[in-house]
């Protein structure tokens, strides 16, 4: 059997105004509105993010894409025009680096869920 993530629900403040901007970072197709209440963002052919608004509280996500090189470096080349820090750990002051070991950056968005983007994935072995 193969199960693959759909989709999966981002709460936020601002849903249209967040899915807008990661879709400009990444460079992905988005919808101001969808499938009910949501603002999706469609990552790749098989998973949408739906972000929501809401006046809950909610947790801070952590999502992380896997990318290129090259994509990285287009990615990465959109948040600094955009004038948005990044650091190179999870955690701290956004040092403007970038994480050698795996080719990965952090930077947090208005609601403040963590995005995260690599080129190797430290989770498993890709083949």
């Amino acid at each position: 059997m193969t199960i693959h993530l759909d989709h999966t629900i981002v709460p936020s403040r601002t849903a249209i105004a967040s899915a807008r901007l990661l879709a400009e970072l990444l460079d992905v197709q988005w919808a101001e509105s969808g499938e009910g209440p949501f603002s999706p963002v469609y990552v790749n052919d098989g998973l949408t993010l739906d972000f929501q608004d809401t006046d809950e509280a909610f947790p801070i996500y952590h999502f992380c894409f896997r990318v290129s090189p090259q994509d990285f470096d287009a990615i990465l080349g959109r948040i600094k025009a955009a004038g948005i820090g990044y650091r190179s750990t999870p955690d701290g002051a956004m040092d403007m680096r970038i994480n050698k070991r795996y080719g990965n950056i952090y930077w947090d968005e208005p609601d403040g869920h963590r995005w995260e983007i690599l080129t190797i994935s430290y989770a498993r072995q890709v083949k």
